[in-house]
């Protein structure tokens, strides 16, 4: 097998082994190449010490000279080199408490995830796999290095990332590492929230996030995403629905871009019918007020997961208005696009063909007909150039100070209920009739 190193990395390799050191190309990098991807980076591991790295090459930062790396700067661009190494006692359930240097490639690969990340190349030795990850590769299958619950026991994020990688790549995780990863699945408690986003991200925005399913079957989200277990948990029985909340997640998950909000939002939009579910006297289950419910949790669980604010913002206005219907009239439309903010849409739309598709088949033509009008509508207005914000108003708040207005609070008040009035009317939104309306209605001096 041969792999086609970077010029960068060619010469990293050369030159550590010319100075009489061993030096391999390793992990996902070695892995990437193997399945036909562009790696998004390189990572080298050597025997040569880190200050012997440091010594070969004019410019290096240590970003983790503690555990045995230097960066290599080369052409403005980083490329981690390591020294092999075997860690030590895991205390947290994530990091080793310290690294001993090893000479010995092979126990550096001991120490690593999965037999796919185990791997190392050069050009002089060929491809380095002592644990048979390529025939994994070719199998489909993640496996662990060694034994499961020892590799687990060292760093728990492990189980969350075996999940990640077989969204990622399609693959399945083999039946030891799913008993190790269900028996310890509690270990994942450990982690900081940071760490459990970024996995969880990547599943999301992954080819595969039906792989979501695993979180429930392993028993990981019950540690991570409990929300999670109960959507799975949670029936429908009602006409619009053929799945339980938590598979009908899954298919609406499916049906949006592999974009970090929209995915989001697709696993958020339902959290709250577990909590908002009744069921009537013939059997019939209900879920009154979960968008707005919905969007309480989702910012709740957001946080507890440590995510931005922009993105919470984001996905929360989507999970509020995935389930709004106006009117297939104009002035309901834009009123509806004002309330729920322009910036989420055309996104809106797309949640909304997702979440219709991922239901029954019950009226579905006649909704779809339905969701069809309101989309056009919205690109009519859009077209137009219809008034839906402050800033498109034909009057702002200089003009009102001319006026004689001087609160800053009556100015607000004026200005929201001009914007209630165009947008029921856009054809009033011209500067003379804004401020004579507001002379004659809105404004006493």
């Amino acid at each position: 097998m041969i792999i086609q190193l970077p010029e960068n990395v060619k010469y990293i390799i050369d030159r550590l082994q010319t100075d009489g050191y061993e030096a391999y190309a390793v992990g996902g990098c070695v892995r990437d190449a193997l399945l036909g991807r562009t790696p998004d980076d390189w990572d080298i591991t050597t025997s040569a010490k880190p200050q012997q790295v440091k010594a070969l090459f004019p410019h290096t930062i240590d970003t983790g000279i503690v555990h045995g790396t230097v960066t290599v700067m080369l052409r403005k661009t980083g490329y981690e080199v390591t020294t092999y190494r075997i860690d030590g006692i895991y205390e947290d359930g994530r990091h080793p408490k310290s690294v001993q240097y090893t000479p010995k490639l092979t126990e550096d690969l001991k120490r690593r995830d999965f037999t796919m990340n185990a791997m190392a190349y050069n050009e002089r030795d060929g491809l380095v796999d002592i644990f048979d990850g390529e025939r994994d590769l070719k199998a489909g299958m993640i496996r662990c290095v060694g034994e499961p619950e020892e590799r687990f026991a060292e760093d728990a994020l492990r189980m969350l990332r075996a999940v990640r990688f077989a969204a990622q790549l399609g693959f399945e995780i083999d039946e030891r590492t799913r008993q190790a990863i269900t028996k310890q699945a509690g270990l994942l408690a450990k982690v900081s929230a940071e760490r459990i986003q970024l996995e969880l991200v990547k599943l999301l925005i992954s080819p595969h996030p039906e792989k979501m399913e695993d979180l429930y079957r392993l028993g990981l989200s019950a540690v991570v995403l409990p929300e999670w277990n109960a959507m799975m948990e949670t029936p429908q029985n009602t006409p619009h629905h053929c799945f339980s909340v938590g598979e009908h997640t899954l298919e609406v998950l499916k049906r949006v871009r592999q974009d970090r909000v929209l995915r989001l939002s697709a696993l958020f939009h339902d959290v709250a019918k577990p909590e908002c579910r009744t069921t009537d006297e013939k059997g019939r289950d209900h879920f009154y007020g979960h968008p707005q419910v919905g969007e309480k949790r989702t910012r709740e669980i957001m946080h507890r997961l440590k995510f931005d604010h922009a993105t919470t913002e984001a996905v929360c206005r989507l999970v509020k208005g995935h389930d709004v219907n106006p009117e297939p009239d104009a002035r309901c439309v834009r009123r509806t696009v004002q309330r729920l903010g322009v910036d989420c849409f055309p996104e809106m739309f797309e949640l909304k063909y997702a979440d219709l598709l991922g239901q029954s088949d019950y009226r579905r033509e006649e909704k779809l007909r339905r969701l069809e009008q309101y989309r056009m509508l919205y690109e009519q207005i859009m077209e137009r150039k219809d008034c839906l914000t402050r800033k498109e108003l034909a009057v702002n708040g200089r003009d009102l100070l001319d006026l004689g207005v001087s609160s800053g609070r009556q100015i607000g008040e004026i200005l929201d209920r001009l914007l209630q009035l165009v947008v029921d009317d856009p054809e009033k939104n011209t500067k003379e009739y804004l401020l004579g309306y507001t002379l004659e209605n809105l404004f006493i001096r």
